[in-house]
């Protein structure tokens, strides 16, 4: 009963991971990024790697 429930909380986990995730592109459209929770914590647009992004 414990690891169905431990695969049923690892199931729920992900499920919710997977429903934060995309990507922006930048304001010339010939540059994206993708980000995991929350587009602002991206590695990628903390170092500017594709310059400013479209709103």
């Amino acid at each position: 009963m414990k690891k169905a429930c431990k695969i049923a909380i690892l199931g729920a986990f992900l499920a919710t991971l997977t429903g934060c995730t995309g990507s922006v592109y930048n304001k010339e459209k010939n540059c994206d990024y993708d980000y995991l929770l929350h587009p602002a914590i991206s590695v990628s647009k903390i170092i500017g790697g594709c310059g400013p992004t479209a709103k």
